[in-house]
């Protein structure tokens, strides 16, 4: 028992459930996560390409099989029409507006891209983006229902 006595011991269970909004922001900062290395990609000149496990049923055999398939990532960024180099924000087809009627950023070059990716994964992370991500949750969800 005296190994034990240097932890420090609380009487805390695990959640049985994830809330809905963690699950969202934990979404967008994995979406954040990928375009921050398609970014860095394209800076050192090498291809970034994530992966996805793709399950087909085998013609021969009749099994289920899965393989992992290159994942298409198109990237947020693109070139306003001044010639600038801007960001938008994706929850799935929906952009994000990061202040009232901003939803994108302007950089001066990919390593200011990476930057302002990286800050903007650090405030959804803190949950600074949750109402925008709630109502562009509640928006796609909208356009499932008959």
């Amino acid at each position: 028992m005296s190994t034990l006595n240097s932890l420090k011991l609380v009487a805390t269970k695990k959640p049985s459930h994830t809330p809905s909004i963690v699950l969202r922001r934990n979404k967008l900062s994995n979406k954040l996560w990928e375009q921050i290395q398609l970014a860095n990609g394209q800076i050192n000149g090498t291809p970034f390409t994530a992966t996805k496990l793709r399950s087909f049923k085998d013609k021969e055999s009749g099994l289920t099989k899965r393989i992992e398939m290159p994942k298409r990532i198109k990237p947020w960024w693109f070139n306003s029409e001044a010639g600038k180099m801007c960001l938008a924000v994706k929850y799935g087809s929906w952009t994000i507006e990061l202040a009232k009627g901003k939803p994108s950023v302007e950089v001066a070059n990919t390593r200011e891209l990476v930057q302002a990716l990286e800050v903007i994964k650090g405030a959804v992370e803190a949950g600074e983006l949750d109402s925008q991500i709630e109502t562009a949750s509640a928006s796609l969800r909208s356009g499932f229902k008959r």
